[in-house]
């Protein structure tokens, strides 16, 4: 290859490289999460200043009588209602918290959709920018749910939201990670501190690996268990505390899983990591047996 020709295929790689460029910086982090504090404290804020000005004050603090508070109808509607509107209006914070996040979420996926692959993290393109915007979007909503009263609503931030997929009678513990590119099915337990990564980075200033990760139905994650970018694991499957799956590591389901990398467990090394022997695992056997035995004879009765 000439000079010239080298010239040509460098200034066609420069302007490919201009044209992904995206002055997207820092300050939309800011952006988008001072308008979802704030504006989702604002209706809360509104509705709770004005009960405690109208209502609130004049019929439970300003009451000169100690008894009227127990005889009035307005102090005791005043006295009942007070924790009962705190946790209202909480609720309507986190709704609305979850509303403006899901609004920006949609404009960023419409501008820049979430796909699979590997992003170079050495050139600035469109699609590494709304990755950075996206990733830093959902972190205080997902704290302030995790950390908040009522944990369990994290299921409903993730689907309303569409940061993942979460199914039917799930249940997800605090865990670090896992808050977006995530599916997980029904009657699943995610234990723990959890962490489920569906992106990594190769080294310092390496590439992202991007990759969906896939959890059947079923599914029962001890706690402390690491799952990378890429990860496929089927239905009715139990990962013992402290076992970890490396990257697209694809396991069929319907077993129990152990180790780094997650492998299946066979009844030898059960019997290892519950520190139980032959005589105690035949106990075990003829208690069943007999078990079964009585529960026919019941059935027959």
């Amino acid at each position: 290859m000439g000079i010239d020709e080298k010239r040509i295929v460098e200034k066609e790689l420069n302007e490919d490289l201009k044209r992904q460029e995206v002055n997207l910086q820092f300050h939309w982090y800011l952006f988008a999460f001072f308008i979802i504090f704030l504006a989702s404290f604002s209706i809360p804020s509104i509705i709770l200043i004005l009960y405690l000005r109208y209502f609130f004050v004049p019929y439970f603090l300003d009451t000169k009588s100690f008894y009227t508070l127990f005889i009035d109808i307005n102090s005791l509607l005043a006295l009942i209602l007070t924790p009962l509107l705190i946790i209202f209006c909480y609720l309507i914070h986190l709704f609305i918290m979850g509303l403006i996040t899901r609004w920006f979420w949609r404009i960023t996926e419409k501008i820049s959709p979430s796909k699979e692959g590997i992003l170079p993290r050495n050139i600035n393109s469109k699609t590494l920018n709304y990755y950075n915007i996206r990733s830093f979007m959902i972190k205080y909503p997902k704290s302030a749910i995790i950390k908040g009263p009522f944990p369990w609503l994290i299921n409903w931030l993730y689907n309303f939201v569409g940061t993942n997929k979460i199914g039917k009678g799930t249940t997800i513990e605090e865990q670090f990670g896992a808050d977006r590119f995530i599916e997980v099915g029904d009657n699943s337990y995610i234990g723990v501190n959890c962490g489920f990564s569906s992106h990594s980075v190769e080294g310092i200033f390496g590439n992202i690996s991007y990759f969906k990760i896939k959890l059947g139905d079923n599914v029962t994650t001890a706690g402390l268990n690491c799952v990378a970018p890429g990860v496929s694991i089927g239905d009715n499957s139990y990962l013992f505390p402290l076992a970890g799956a490396t990257k697209h590591s694809i396991l069929k389901g319907n077993n129990y899983y152990f180790g780094v990398p997650l492998r299946r467990i066979f009844k030898k090394r059960i019997m290892e990591y519950l520190k139980i022997d032959e005589e105690n695992m035949e106990k075990d056997k003829n208690l069943r047996e007999k078990y079964n035995k009585i529960k026919e004879e019941l059935n027959k009765i």
